[in-house]
């Protein structure tokens, strides 16, 4: 039955009129749902009728939004060319709005993107006006690029040659302090919007990258990379160069890799960006680091600490030597939790200093200091200078050689607190790894108070999270993940309850929103020093650890599912890395 025999046995259109429509189209080109409003046939009931038709339920979308966390599940490029928009997702399904359902090449598509987000989909039938609509709301990030794109292309008559003008032209300073990023040139319009797309949708990092034949820009959003723009090789050079008049680096060096920042307000906002540049094969990599000054500091009582764990932290804090490490690797919020730490200090009355590679954020009352390893001023030569400054406090951005190592026991030694970073595999492997450092073990035995790991794992959505019972497959899995901590310990994991799983809904349609840190605290104390005199290795100073009630992050994950605070998927990505202390990184690795 076709749409006309459908509308002709509701009454919408006359046995007579349907012969003159199907003659109409045929003779002037019109489609027949165009000929059926002309003689007053309401959109609704043509969409209605298409849906008895079809088979397949209607939607109208009218006026309402559809958020861009559910429109990024189906690319702009195949919404448009197979004529299907997301319009929502519920009960975990995403929903699809399609014009065509005849097109099989349409669903064929839609499979494929299903498995790809790993979300089952259903199919409503839309309007043409609708579908048009929904695929307008696509064009906020590249709808403003593309205009810049038009522009750029009217002042150029030959591109590269034109764009390099244009480049040269520009202000040859670096931005201030403060200043407003100008979108005035259609290049520095450009950069300027895809770095307020990249602050206002979250992001921690913008990656620009030249791939062959196009130039993706990649938005790095709760620890997860994906395309927010595509632009055209021509303007690759172009913007590359207008970040590296803003960041202050050479234009005319792309051979090596060079480092930089600048500071903008954006939204009245002041933000900062840490700009690194690699020469890759088809021309310079980009990836800036947002640094939001005005989002403060986190108090240490809400980053996640369990009970026991903070009251060893603040008390590790209140003493007045001694080391605290953190370990993880780039980008696990170490230094969140070391500024989160200082803040706990009383800079009042006590003297703090700190080294650091670069300044991310400027604190009351701490003397911060800019490593600068290119003229000779790095962590080791800042430490020895720190400690003429008369310091109670300092804190190291990372220790990541012997001398610095050293330096830092010592600092310990002689009456300061050292709060710094590690990169080890977990808190056990801190030991082992200062040991390689050349720092003998009596010296770490006294010195060091505390030793943490973190990850960030995603946070479920507020007021979501699907209920995963507690059945024999996941408690023989706590059993085994749980066997070897005592039992006076294990009182501290929920008994009863529920587990919690991604749960997709329409405000929340990645189920997540945001990351939060796991963590292992390993506490020094008598037997791990005793350990450390006759046996330093993991094996010895896990078994110590854990009879002292040292949770892994992995278990701290699970804790936090029962909590209705991570996502039972998130535990498996800790994978056993976090389990296995005998193993060791020998490098930074780049988990964000």
């Amino acid at each position: 039955m076709n749409l006309l025999s459908v509308l002709a046995k509701k009454n919408l259109v006359s046995s007579a009129d349907v012969a003159s429509i199907e003659k109409e189209a045929k003779t002037s080109g019109e489609t027949i749902e165009s000929i059926l409003v002309k003689k007053g046939v309401s959109v609704s009931e043509i969409l209605a009728a298409k849906a008895t038709q079809f088979n397949i339920p209607p939607r109208e979308i009218g006026e309402n939004k559809i958020p861009y966390d559910v429109l990024k599940y189906i690319p702009e490029e195949s919404a448009s060319h197979y004529l299907f928009v997301p319009i929502g997702i519920a009960d975990g399904v995403l929903e699809v709005g399609i014009v065509d359902p005849d097109n099989i090449d349409a669903l064929d598509a839609l499979n494929f993107i299903s498995s790809k987000v790993n979300l089952p989909f259903k199919i409503f039938l839309i309007s043409q006006k609708d579908f048009e609509n929904v695929l307008a709301m696509y064009k906020g990030l590249t709808g403003e690029v593309t205009s810049a794109l038009t522009d750029l292309e009217t002042e150029l008559s030959t591109e590269e040659k034109k764009v390099q003008e244009e480049l040269n032209n520009l202000e040859s300073t670096s931005a201030e302090e403060g200043d407003v990023i100008k979108e005035d040139a259609p290049v520095t319009k450009i950069v300027a919007t895809i770095l307020r797309h990249a602050v206002q949708g979250g992001a921690s990092d913008v990656h620009i990258e030249h791939v062959g034949e196009q130039v993706k820009v990649r938005f790095r959003v709760d620890g997860m990379l994906s395309t927010s723009l595509v632009l055209p090789t021509s303007v690759h050079r172009s913007a590359v160069a207008r970040i590296k008049i803003l960041s202050a680096m050479r234009l005319d060096e792309r051979r090596k890799p060079q480092d930089g920042r600048f500071s903008a307000t954006i939204g009245n906002r002041k933000i900062d960006f840490r700009v690194s540049t690699f020469p890759a094969y088809f021309g310079e990599k980009v990836v800036m680091r947002i640094l939001d000054r005005d989002r403060g500091f986190y108090k240490i009582d809400n980053l996640g600490f369990s009970e026991r764990a903070l009251a060893s932290i603040k008390n590790a804090i209140k003493k007045p030597y001694g080391m605290i490490l953190i370990s993880g690797p780039t980008g696990s919020g170490k230094s969140t939790t070391l500024y989160s730490m200082l803040a706990e200090v009383d800079r009042e009355t006590k003297n703090v200093l700190s080294l650091e590679d670069p300044v991310e954020y400027n604190m009351e009352g701490v003397s911060q200091s800019q490593v600068r390893p290119e003229i000779g001023y790095t962590f080791a030569s800042g430490l020895r200078t720190t400690l003429r400054q008369d310091p109670d406090v300092i804190m190291v951005g990372e220790i990541r050689d012997k001398e610095t190592a050293q330096l830092a026991v010592q600092a310990a030694l002689t009456g300061h607190l050292v709060l710094s970073t590690i990169h080890t595999n977990n808190a056990v492997g801190v030991i082992p790894r200062l040991i390689d450092m050349d720092v003998d073990p009596f010296l770490i035995a006294p010195t060091l108070q505390l030793a943490i790991a973190q990850r960030l794992v995603r946070k479920l959505c507020d007021g979501t999270g699907k209920e995963i019972p507690v059945d024999a497959s996941v408690k023989a899995m706590m059993d085994q993940e749980f066997n070897d901590l005592p039992e006076k310990y294990k009182k501290e994991i929920p008994a009863q309850g529920h587990l919690y799983g991604l749960q997709h809904t329409e405000d929340c349609p990645s189920g997540t929103k945001g990351r939060t840190p796991v963590f292992e605290v390993l506490e020094m104390n008598k037997e791990i020093e005793n350990v450390l005199l006759t046996n330093p290795v993991d094996t010895e100073i896990r078994k110590v650890a854990r009879k002292n009630g040292m949770f892994t992050m992995k278990e701290d994950a699970i804790i936090k599912s029962f909590g209705r605070i991570v996502p039972f998927e998130e535990i498996n990505t800790l994978g056993g890395l976090l389990l296995s202390a005998d193993v060791e990184v020998d490098a930074e690795v780049d988990e964000k």
